[in-house]
């Protein structure tokens, strides 16, 4: 069978389980391009909010996917950029209400909560995960890059407004980087922040996969404790390799399948490798590395594939 085109996984989370990834819009689509994506660089930046497949596609394609029956834990709409551009965002929250029992959670870097219509698609999800990495201005546009029109303080009100009307589970998360947002200064005024927003779960992050730019380093595990012990949170700066999936019966074809939206390290290659029956991933790790649609990236002591 040829490789879906929208919906892939399922993917192992660390937060909500096992995975299914609906993805409603095209590679590197966002309108930030934060120093720490492991998708690398934003390649096509924008604010412009558009239809860029149509929801019955994405749907049709979904239930040929259900018939296989496997199994999942949450639908999650996330992608390879930032899912809120999708305009037809609630309209897919709603049918996929229709064809599924399962929670849908959207993963988003929250720019876009100021927006009625976003507001309105988004109400419609089971769970909310947006991030919150910046503490002020200066620190948004040096993290997250945003596209020119975006304003911290109306980014900040349009989370902390829609997180008083949301009936949903709300999961917040700050992603920490060492000498950026990690010091005493940074932690105070996100203590301040935090009593102005409404949320059921509190994530501390900090870049285990290689991120878009040099210069960026994670937080120890002590650190990241600390953090999440002042603030009231949970750290989740561990890998978890257990829980890829792929439908696909080419072993390469399937790998290549999921490091398209999901950068893989050897490890949990070698794991999926395993899960699926092979005895000798030394070859296909082989090819991998002559890809040439293939990045390959030295990080923490190990190394990972991600799509150029």
């Amino acid at each position: 069978m040829a490789e879906f085109t929208y919906v892939y996984g399922p993917v192992p989370s660390r937060r909500l389980g096992i995975s299914l990834g609906v993805s409603p819009i095209p590679k590197k689509t966002c309108n930030y391009s934060c120093i720490y994506c492991q998708l690398g660089r934003t390649t096509h930046m924008t604010n412009q909010r558009k239809i860029f497949y149509p929801v019955e596609t994405i749907i049709a394609e979904l239930e040929i996917f259900l018939q296989k029956n496997i199994k999942y834990d949450v639908i999650t709409i996330v992608g390879e950029g930032e899912p809120t551009l999708y305009s037809g965002l609630g309209q897919l929250i709603e049918k996929l209400h229709k064809i599924t029992e399962k929670p849908i959670a959207v993963i988003t870097n929250g720019s876009l909560l100021y927006d009625h219509d976003v507001q309105s698609d988004l109400i419609q999800a089971d769970i909310l995960l947006p991030t919150l990495d910046a503490y002020d201005e200066k620190s948004f546009k040096k993290i997250n890059r945003p596209y020119p029109s975006l304003d911290y303080y109306k980014v900040l009100n349009g989370l902390e407004d829609f997180s008083r009307k949301y009936k949903g589970q709300l999961w917040l998360e700050i992603m920490l980087m060492k000498d950026i947002n990690d010091d005493h200064d940074a932690i105070i005024k996100y203590s301040e922040i935090l009593k102005k927003i409404k949320y059921e779960k509190l994530y501390f992050n900090t870049p285990i996969r290689p991120p878009a730019e040099t210069g960026i380093f994670a937080l120890s595990h002590e650190r990241m404790n600390h953090v999440a012990e002042i603030l009231g949170g949970f750290s989740i700066d561990l890998l978890s390799s257990h829980g890829f999936y792929s439908e696909i019966k080419n072993d390469y074809q399937a790998l290549m399948s999921i490091i398209k939206r999901h950068p893989m390290n050897q490890y949990e290659i070698e794991e999926f490798l395993k899960s699926r029956g092979n005895t000798s991933p030394e070859s296909f790790m082989k090819n991998l590395e002559t890809d040439i649609s293939i990045v390959i990236i030295e990080y923490k002591g190990y190394r990972t594939y991600r799509l150029k």
